[in-house]
């Protein structure tokens, strides 16, 4: 009996020590070390506008329509990029409601874009990502868009394309995945840029 008892001492005392380590000590040491070496991403990798306020995550899209703005790839999370309706929408390659949503984002795209008829368009301008989530667009398909927002801000194309490539993301290690451009990073910076009319006010 005595050695029974020990036995149960020995395994409540493990267990209390491994539930320290395991649920006290370890964690606070993760979370130490990525907010000493990792803070931005550890809170979120938020995005924080000139006056100090939170606009977003640079890992979650938002929704635009306006010209003025790059838009984002569809999204079926939710009602568009709700993080908590995460998910792609489950349609088969087959599907005929998939083909009709995507012939009618083509014909969309074409149209809020200024493009021909028979126009080629990214494949990401007009699907959505399987997560709903994605922030970034093609480098082609900001490309197409920039025409329409230099015109709806009085911008001149060439400016518009530069911060186009000033925040496109480039693929992980540089060869893992395809260089993206952050659409809610790349709004943010042309809200902040005055239009040629404005330059000098």
């Amino acid at each position: 009996m005595k050695d029974f008892f020990a036995e149960i001492r020995g395994a409540v005392m493990a267990t209390l020590i491994l539930a320290v380590v395991c649920c006290g000590i370890y964690p606070l040491v993760v979370y130490g070390l990525a907010r000493a070496f990792f803070a931005d991403k550890a809170n979120g990798s938020l995005i924080v506008d000139a006056k100090g306020a939170v606009r977003g995550s640079a890992l979650i899209g938002q929704p635009f329509s306006a010209d003025k703005y790059f838009h984002p790839r569809p999204s079926t999370a939710g009602n568009g990029y709700d993080p908590t309706s995460s998910g792609g929408s489950n349609l088969g390659p087959t599907s005929k409601k998939l083909a009709d949503s995507i012939a009618q984002n083509i014909a969309d795209y074409r149209s809020q874009n200024g493009l021909d008829t028979n126009a080629p368009v990214p494949a990401d301008a007009v699907t959505a990502s399987a997560s709903g989530l994605d922030p970034h667009i093609s480098v082609a398909n900001a490309a197409l868009q920039a025409p329409r927002v230099a015109k709806a801000r009085g911008l001149p194309v060439d400016q518009v394309r530069a911060l186009v490539a000033q925040y496109t993301d480039k693929p992980d290690l540089g060869f893992l995945g395809d260089a993206g451009v952050n659409v809610l990073r790349l709004n943010l910076a042309l809200d902040e840029t005055p239009a040629a009319g404005n330059a000098s006010k």
